[in-house]
C-alpha cells in the first residue's frame, strides 16, 4: 500500500473513532470517561496530523530514491 493510501486509511480511522466516541459518551458519563478522553483522545488529532506529515515526507523521500536509482 502506498503512503498516501495509508494516510487516507489513518484519516478515515480517526473519523470512525471520533464518531464512535461521540456515541459512547452519551452512555459513559463518569470520571473515568473524562480521564480516558483526556489521556487517550484529546491529543490524538494532533498526533494523527504529525503522523500524516511524516508519511508525506517518507513518500517524498521514496520518490527521490526511486528517481535516483533509475
Amino acid at each position: 500500500m502506498s503512503t498516501k493510501g495509508s494516510a487516507s486509511n489513518l484519516i478515515q480511522a480517526m473519523k470512525n473513532l471520533s464518531a464512535e466516541w461521540q456515541r459512547l459518551k452519551e452512555v459513559w458519563r463518569d470520571g473515568k470517561s473524562v480521564e480516558f478522553e483526556q489521556k487517550y483522545l484529546d491529543n490524538l488529532p494532533g498526533d494523527v496530523s504529525q503522523a500524516i506529515e511524516s508519511m508525506e515526507e517518507v513518500d517524498a523521500l521514496l520518490k527521490k530514491v526511486r528517481g535516483d536509482c533509475e
